[in-house]
């Protein structure tokens, strides 16, 4: 198993917090556009946006992987960018890592409402290759793809 580290290196570690989760059964775009949405956010406010997206009340915008996404009302006003959508999957597993990291802030004795979203990254995890056989000897891939998420929360103010 190889050795896996956070994307950033931190000097003084008492005021922040961090969570990470492998293997996530969701495409990397997904996991991209809902980790730019909620990067700088308070870690509750971003808890909140997540928990809207996941009831379909709040889209997250898609800002790289656009292509053919229809403008969602609300969208432009908020973040500056009117396409998007609502990966409720997505949304669920950062959800997740999010209730990991203020649990893992809360063992620190850090204030968990001075909470902001520091560092937020998605990264491309392994692709499951599999194949379902068709009539006359030929083949369909079935490909999984799995996303890494790591999440640092620091305390301000």
């Amino acid at each position: 198993m190889p050795t896996w580290h956070y994307s950033v290196k931190l000097a003084d570690e008492s005021k922040f917090a961090k969570a990470v989760r492998y293997d996530i059964p969701v495409s990397i775009k997904y996991v991209r556009e809902i980790a730019n949405a909620i990067k700088g956010m308070k870690l509750d406010e971003a808890i909140k946006f997540l928990e809207d997206v996941v009831k379909l009340k709040q889209p997250v915008p898609f800002t790289r992987y656009y292509g053919k996404v229809s403008h969602k009302k609300g969208l432009a006003d908020r973040f500056k960018w009117p396409a998007g959508r609502y990966p409720v999957k997505g949304a669920k597993y950062t959800l997740e890592v999010l209730k990991n990291v203020r649990a893992n802030a809360e063992n620190k004795g850090l204030d968990t409402s001075k909470l902001v979203i520091f560092h937020i990254a998605a990264h491309k995890g392994i692709t499951l290759k599999r194949y379902m056989p068709r009539a006359f000897g030929r083949s369909t891939p079935k490909f999984k793809r799995m996303s890494n998420l790591e999440v640092v929360v620091k305390e301000v103010g």
